[in-house]
């Protein structure tokens, strides 16, 4: 159901919403000269893929997890894309494709070894990543392995249709800051 579910808003969102990627895009690429980013993320059962989003930081910045990047990297419209979490919306492609779901473990980098032993050891790998879920509504990022690992497995042992549909409509609402960078708001 959870799987039907994300296919129905990732094609509903990227087709109603594609005047706004294509706004965002313009504007992106007027910003950056380089609208969308793409990094290798470690997906289900540890097998990689490209996760693809709205670039909100400069084209030279190093391919670090957000938690360890400089705030000073952030470009002005890339503040307000995280601000407004607009930046996630090239997801739904991911989505779509059946690498990511609506709500599930944010992935992560494969440098980041100390989260993976710690998803592995609790079976979050399993399943689909997520573009959010319950660390991210709690304000629970990757600075924090084990405590996130936990959080995961906690939403996944305790996920239904009627929680799935409540993280996302607290993360549309506003609720929770996701990955941050340090001195950005």
């Amino acid at each position: 159901m959870i799987r039907f579910c994300d296919l129905c808003f990732a094609l509903l969102g990227l087709v109603l919403g594609l005047p706004i990627l294509m706004i965002l895009w313009m504007v992106g690429f007027l910003d950056t000269g380089s609208p969308l980013f793409r990094q290798q993320r470690v997906g289900r059962n540890k097998q990689p893929f490209t996760l693809v989003k709205f670039r909100t930081m400069k084209k030279d910045t190093a391919s670090v997890a957000s938690h360890l990047a400089s705030a000073d990297s952030i470009t002005p419209f890339g503040r307000f894309l995280r601000r407004t979490k607009l930046d996630e919306l090239p997801q739904l492609w991911n989505v779509l494709k059946g690498e990511m779901s609506l709500v599930g473990p944010r992935p992560c980098l494969f440098s980041q070894d100390e989260l993976i032993a710690e998803r592995e050891n609790r079976g979050v790998l399993a399943v689909r990543p997520g573009i959010t879920g319950l660390a991210q509504i709690n304000g629970i990022d990757m600075s924090t392995p084990a405590l996130l690992a936990e959080t995961d497995k906690k939403m996944l042992d305790s996920l239904t249709i009627i929680a799935y549909f409540k993280y996302i409509f607290l993360t549309v609402g506003g609720k929770g800051i996701g990955d941050r960078i340090p001195g950005t708001k």
